[in-house]
């Protein structure tokens, strides 16, 4: 996983390379781009089902950070999906990805696979795949 340090509207920072010890799902977004936001969501309900087996990061890739972000997540009041921001855009350089661009990691920081574009992540096949790659029980 890149070392990348993303940062939240109240100022907290993670940096990516630092999360260890369970699978993390990370998807590329912006507030522009209409696929990711079909598919935000689909990732909070995915982030609730999946809570303790699999830590849902987003990152938006809005050049305006907090300014666009803070009231994307106002007015959709996702319940697990927090609003981590990429304002310089080094995630989607390091992933060489197109938004929305989603990839999972296993517990120790390794790729194990990625999608660029959207996809149903309520999908029963795609939550099968999920689970098989992260080694959880269906």
């Amino acid at each position: 996983m890149p070392a990348v340090n993303l940062t939240h509207p109240d100022g907290r920072t993670l940096n990516l390379g630092a999360l260890q010890g369970q699978p993390v799902l990370l998807n590329l977004w912006a507030t522009w781009c209409a696929p990711c936001v079909k598919e935000m969501p689909l990732l909070d309900d995915l982030a609730s089902d999946y809570d303790g087996d699999m830590r849902v990061l987003v990152a938006s890739q809005d050049l305006q950070g907090a300014e666009v972000v803070e009231p994307f997540f106002a007015e959709r009041n996702f319940a697990y999906l927090e609003p981590w921001l990429d304002t310089e855009t080094a995630l989607s350089f390091a992933l060489s990805g197109n938004l929305p661009t989603t990839v999972l990691y296993d517990a120790g920081g390794r790729e194990i696979w990625r999608v660029t574009g959207d996809l149903d992540w309520a999908d029963p096949e795609v939550r099968a795949a999920l689970d098989e790659a992260i080694g959880r029980e269906g």
